[in-house]
């Protein structure tokens, strides 16, 4: 099986104006996935001839399937106006069947080479005909999500690209209150950005903004159950839920799962005669919150640790079944801190 080319390889593509004449995106790192699409835009047809050179169709939209595909290919057949190139982008593609998505193989087999075809999909099926078409062709660039130790450098260039002077520690910092979803991340990057410009950027200057913004409230959420505290807990839930709504619920659980797999970890170090150093190196935190995590560790056993897992995943379960959000995040809190 060919390995699927990376999005910066593609860039790398635009950068040279050697764009293949069709791809599929793919993958869960939306984030990376929009701002390439968002490049190829903004690169690949000249800004006054886009309105006619950009086409956006997407795969669940209300017409008929069959002249929504007629109208992409008939699209990418088109000669470009005013332009070099054309650029036609398909959301939703996961949204078309088999036997419509098998409608664009006769194009893929003889594209139109000033015509760059972008299909978007968040559950490609590579078994399908079509899908396997694009990745044969070298075409499939997956937008992988990253692993944990690749987001605080992703933090520190993408804050050295807004201007921001930030050491590691700060960028530590800021992936333990914020989290991995780059888009948040990215979000309280801007906010500093615009207060701070090019002035060095350390913990201090972090705590200073996160507290004024809702990411503190999940923050102190952490610490409350990491703590124990089964009051102090449902009250800053109960905060946290007002401010956020329905699209805070599986945040709080994913961040929970985070914070229970850090307690674990810094148990086993110190269980293993590491000590401080030991859990911010391997943990990725500064020397504080290493010393935080080491604290609330002492507050549970391993077996609770491990029920505590067991109980996220039943969560989890639960609310994907369509349970009321509130009431099972209550439950685990409560569960959590006894």
């Amino acid at each position: 099986m060919p390995v699927d080319p990376s999005p910066e390889y593609v860039l790398g593509q635009l950068e040279r104006r050697e764009l293949a004449p069709f791809y599929l995106f793919y993958g869960e790192n939306e984030f990376h996935l929009e701002k390439a699409l968002n490049k190829i835009r903004e690169t690949f047809i000249p800004e006054e001839a886009r309105d006619l050179n950009l086409h956006i169709f997407y795969g669940d939209q209300k017409a008929d399937a069959v002249d929504t595909i007629a109208s992409i290919n008939d699209a990418a057949r088109s000669l470009p106006f005013m332009s070099q190139n054309r650029l036609i982008i398909v959301r939703r593609t996961e949204s078309f069947s088999a036997a419509a998505l098998e409608s664009f193989i006769p194009y893929l087999d003889r594209p139109v080479e000033i015509t760059c075809l972008i299909f978007v999909s968040s559950k490609p099926d590579f078994k399908r005909k079509f899908y396997r078409k694009i990745r044969e062709s070298g075409g499939a660039v997956n937008f992988r999500k990253l692993n944990d130790n690749e987001v605080i450098p992703w933090i520190k260039k993408a804050a050295k690209d807004l201007g921001l002077d930030m050491d590691g520690q700060a960028c530590a910092y800021l992936q333990q209150i914020v989290g991995n979803r780059l888009i948040d991340l990215y979000s309280e990057l801007e906010k500093f950005s615009l207060r701070h410009g090019n002035m060095p950027v350390g913990v201090d200057q972090i705590k200073e903004l996160a507290i004024y913004s809702r990411i503190y409230t999940i923050f102190e959420l952490m610490d409350e159950v990491s703590f124990k505290r089964c009051a102090a807990s449902l009250s800053v839930l109960k905060r946290f839920l007002e401010e956020e709504g329905k699209n805070g619920i599986l945040r709080v659980i994913g961040m929970l799962n985070r914070q229970i797999r850090l307690l674990w970890q810094a148990k086993f170090i110190i269980k293993g005669s590491g000590g401080t150093p030991e859990v911010a190196k391997k943990l990725h935190l500064p020397i504080s919150l290493a010393r935080k995590i080491i604290k609330q560790s002492d507050t549970w056993s391993l077996d609770n640790l491990e029920n505590a897992f067991h109980l996220l995943y039943q969560a989890d379960g639960l609310l994907k079944s369509g349970a009321q959000g509130h009431l099972v995040l209550e439950n685990v809190v409560l569960s959590l801190c006894r």
